[in-house]
């Protein structure tokens, strides 16, 4: 069966793996886990989300909670408004960048992050053990205020003077996705002329939602047609951001978060004595270590996943954070991996700078990045390969926190176990496609 149940939510081929019935044991196992508390719910536009969030209302229903339906809305829209509502937490009906016919469920909790290891466990357990809160309904309310919310949030936190004034010219790929309104008002705010291409909720998804380069070439072609400053793209429930640069080239998700860290740092000097800090996690490039030295920031990194990246910050206060797969965090807009929050930070790094994405592109230290994987029969065999690891490796700086990472001069590779499916991931970052091919080699041959 394809239904994956991991840190990052549930999500499964609908109907054959994701079905009615365990759509709705998971509402109930929520409503149960939140005591009957307020949800808020969003979707994005695939078509069975529609279908999957009426059994969402029924299992929230049946145990006390009262609904707040959001309609079609971002992921990060979701976060906000469960803390904007006081809700005690929220779920996205949504399979995020992976293709129809998937879908699947993030649930977060009242602060708007992602349940955690622990918290997930817990949820977990209610959800197998099927012991269900029952109490009478509360009823459902519908709320359409949250694209507007999310938006000045953002305008809010950025240079948005700057932006007006630069009068900037951007093409958006919406993929059909949750984004695809949110994202257009949002720059016609900040004064862009806007080219807009799969922007109708009503048809997804017209490509891939997954922004990788292979999946942007009608962006990179507009872009350089339109002969625009800058394109952007998303995926389906508008959390990563991918940018194409004027010379209509995708730039590559590990830079979306490097610029919007370079403007965060370049905002203002650290209150006091203490260093602002960034977040990221072990497999981000290290493209940020070079913008966080340049501006003397401290850089924190943690295992694999949103929620442990969004607590670090929350707890460290750092400034800004993220993943390299185009996901900002931006703690003075949300907790949650933010497109928006990228593109207005993005857009203020280009607006002050006066500097084209391709000039800021070009001033950051190039690396090559290669992913790759290795099938594991078992756990076992997994821990095997993580050992052979460290042998290869022995008398080397090694990172344990998850996997072994193994960090060189100029250079790494984190191998690690997968946690929803049967293979180790293997990630290596050099100054050289041949330089990070020769780290995998030593751990696969």
């Amino acid at each position: 069966m394809s239904l994956i149940i991991s840190i990052s939510g549930v999500r499964g081929l609908v109907p054959e793996s994701l079905t009615p019935e365990v759509c709705l044991d998971l509402a109930k196992a929520f409503g149960t886990y939140l005591d009957g508390g307020k949800v808020v719910v969003g979707t994005d536009p695939r078509q069975s989300s529609e279908f999957i969030k009426g059994i969402i209302f029924s299992g929230l229903l049946s145990t006390g909670c009262k609904v707040v339906d959001l309609g079609i809305a971002p992921t990060p829209t979701v976060g906000i408004m469960t803390r904007e509502l006081e809700a005690a937490g929220g779920i996205v009906v949504t399979a995020s960048h992976n293709p129809l016919p998937w879908n699947g469920l993030k649930f977060m909790r009242g602060d708007g992050i992602f349940l955690n290891e622990a918290e997930g466990t817990e949820f977990l357990k209610i959800y197998k053990s099927k012991q269900w809160k029952t109490a009478p309904a509360r009823g459902v309310s519908v709320n359409r205020t949250g694209l507007d919310v999310h938006i000045k949030k953002v305008l809010k936190a950025i240079n948005a003077a700057a932006v007006k004034k630069a009068k900037f010219k951007v093409v958006y790929d919406g993929c059909n996705g949750a984004g695809s309104i949110a994202m257009v008002r949002f720059l016609e705010k900040l004064g862009c002329q806007v080219f807009a291409v799969n922007c109708s909720t009503k048809l997804p998804f017209p490509h891939n939602p997954e922004p990788v380069a292979a999946n942007l070439g009608e962006l990179m072609e507009l872009v350089k047609s339109k002969n625009a400053d800058i394109g952007f793209a998303v995926d389906s429930d508008a959390d990563r951001l991918a940018i194409v640069s004027d010379e209509g080239k995708a730039i590559g998700e590990e830079l979306t978060l490097a610029l919007a860290v370079k403007f965060v740092l370049g905002a203002g000097p650290a209150i006091g004595t203490k260093k602002p800090i960034v977040v990221v996690n072990l497999s981000t490039s290290r493209v940020i270590d070079d913008v966080c030295e340049e501006s003397g920031a401290l850089l924190i990194r943690t295992k694999v996943g949103e929620v442990n990246v969004t607590e670090e910050l929350k707890n460290l206060k750092g400034l800004i954070g993220g993943e390299g797969n185009g996901g900002v965090i931006y703690p003075k807009v949300g907790w949650n991996r933010d497109s928006l929050s990228g593109a207005g930070l993005v857009l203020s790094l280009l607006a002050e700078s006066g500097k084209k994405v391709s000039q800021l592109v070009a001033d950051l230290p190039h690396y090559e990045m290669i992913k790759t994987k290795v099938e594991c029969a078992s756990r076992d065999e997994a821990n095997d390969f993580m050992e052979k690891t460290k042998a290869v490796f022995n008398g080397y700086d090694l990172i344990l926190t998850e996997g072994v990472k193994v960090v060189l001069p100029d250079s790494w590779i984190h191998i690690r176990p997968s946690n929803t499916e049967p293979i180790v991931r293997i990630i290596a970052e050099a100054k050289t496609k041949d330089q990070a091919e020769e780290l995998i080699k030593k751990v696969t041959a």
